[in-house]
């Protein structure tokens, strides 16, 4: 069963997504669910990437430190 909502959005950000729903030929609507549901998708993703990471640090006997610093070390040999 479908429900309807009302949600406020800025001019300009409504005039983004009729844009893009006119171009895919699809309703406000459609696309605005789209959107959600890659939102919940892409959130669900990361939630279980950031906690297989807590699991294997964990499992290893690394502290958020440890791995802070190793995030860190990575980041500048990324750089150089």
């Amino acid at each position: 069963m479908a429900t309807t909502v009302n949600i406020s959005f800025q001019e300009s950000l409504l005039s983004d997504i009729d844009k893009q729903a006119k171009s895919e030929r699809r309703s406000r609507s459609e696309l605005v669910r789209e959107a959600a549901r890659l939102y919940i998708e892409h959130k669900r993703r990361w939630n279980q990437v950031f906690a297989l990471g807590k699991a294997n640090a964990k499992q290893q006997g690394l502290s958020k430190n440890d791995v802070d610093a190793e995030i860190q070390a990575h980041r500048k040999a990324k750089r150089s």
